[in-house]
């Protein structure tokens, strides 16, 4: 795998267009650097206690990456600190290269929602959404970042969104895919309710601390099978999320899961179907096909990219899930980066390009775009 290692890549034809990039990963150079924003008791117990996830695993990965830190080699910022903790290289580095005109922040690590002290939870959920504003999308007004929220905890949850409801610094409520419970269940209802309410669409990115390992039998060996799991956790709450009718209660809901693929969302949303026909008895509160719901409420971002061959395959599975659902993203700065100049192996027309890039995360993320001067 070879990366441009220049922090001054010119912008090219084909990134001349101004681009959006839905998952885009910050950080804290240092853990403690989200201190001054927590009160002087969970400082306290940080530094004694440290934090506990819901699994064996309670610092570092489940499964070692490819690369230090899951990231590209060229991303390490210069002076120090993890990839995606400097923000003067992150502009240099992805921003102004690629032309990026929308960024949306993913904190994933941390990610306290799913710690198992939920007041914890709820305190460093609420210190990190302040550091985001002070430190990244104030000084960069083109990032956009996500509210981080203790998603085990509904009611704190509901509390930070309505905190930063109407707020311009920020798009989505972020959640994990990997919860304690599927995510169609009751205890989350309140959630999707806050943010339906709020006018913000769901992240939910791949990943988390549930206390489950990502298949239905047991841990898994290998780092590879962690990284195909994902898709398939997904796949098993979106079918939780739809059968439980979330659609149906909270119409104005959006979705957008973010890395973890979108080719397996057409064949999913077909077996849906067909079971659903014979056995809708059993969920009278679904009044429409489940894939009417998928196709009314979810959109996908990109990377990781399907990459068929021939690639033409990845134009009729576009065509099956819908050119407007799907939201391109590069998962700057991890390993795994889909560069905008190289992922889409399509011939595009300027129409498909547009949405593709930039139009069509535009429409879900700052929906009021189209009418401003």
């Amino acid at each position: 795998m070879t990366q441009q290692t220049e922090l001054t890549r010119p912008v090219s034809a084909a990134t001349r267009m101004a681009i959006a990039d839905c998952d885009i990963h910050h950080s804290p150079r240092e853990f403690t650097m989200l201190y001054k924003y927590l009160e002087p008791r969970w400082r306290e117990h940080l530094d004694l206690f440290g934090q506990r996830a819901r699994q064996g695993n309670y610092s570092g990965p489940q499964y070692p990456k490819s690369q230090p830190d899951a990231s590209r080699r060229d991303a390490w910022p210069p002076g120090g600190g993890r990839p995606g903790s400097n923000l003067d290289f992150m502009r240099t580095h992805h921003l102004d290269a690629n032309n990026i005109a929308l960024g949306v922040l993913a904190m994933i690590r941390p990610h306290p929602g799913g710690f198992q002290n939920l007041d914890l939870s709820a305190a460093l959920c609420r210190a990190i959404n302040d550091w985001q504003v002070a430190e990244w999308t104030q000084p960069e007004p083109r990032l956009k970042a996500s509210i981080v929220v203790p998603y085990e905890d509904a009611a704190a949850s509901v509390r930070e969104i309505e905190r930063w409801a109407g707020s311009p610094d920020m798009v989505q409520v972020l959640l994990l895919s990997r919860t304690v419970e599927p995510l169609g269940n009751r205890r989350y209802w309140p959630i999707y309710e806050a943010a339906a309410a709020a006018g913000l669409p769901v992240g939910i990115h791949a990943f988390g601390n549930g206390g489950q390992p990502t298949s239905s039998t047991g841990w898994s060996s290998f780092y590879i099978e962690d990284m195909v799991g994902h898709a398939q956790s997904c796949q098993s709450m979106v079918t939780s999320m739809v059968v439980e009718g979330i659609f149906a209660r909270f119409p104005a809901l959006r979705v957008v899961l973010i890395e973890a693929g979108f080719a397996w969302l057409a064949s999913l949303a077909w077996r849906l179907d067909r079971n659903w026909r014979r056995l809708r008895a059993e969920t009278p509160h679904l009044t429409r096909l489940p894939s009417e719901y998928i196709r009314n409420h979810i959109w996908l971002t990109t990377q990781p990219m399907e990459e068929p061959d021939p690639s033409e395959h990845l134009r009729d599975v576009i065509e099956w899930i819908g050119w407007d659902r799907l939201l391109f993203a590069t998962d700057y700065p991890h390993w795994d980066y889909d560069d905008p100049q190289t992922a889409m192996p399509l011939r595009l027309t300027q129409q498909q390009r547009e949405a593709f890039f930039i139009g069509n995360a535009r429409d879900v993320y700052t929906p009021g775009w189209r009418n401003q001067p």
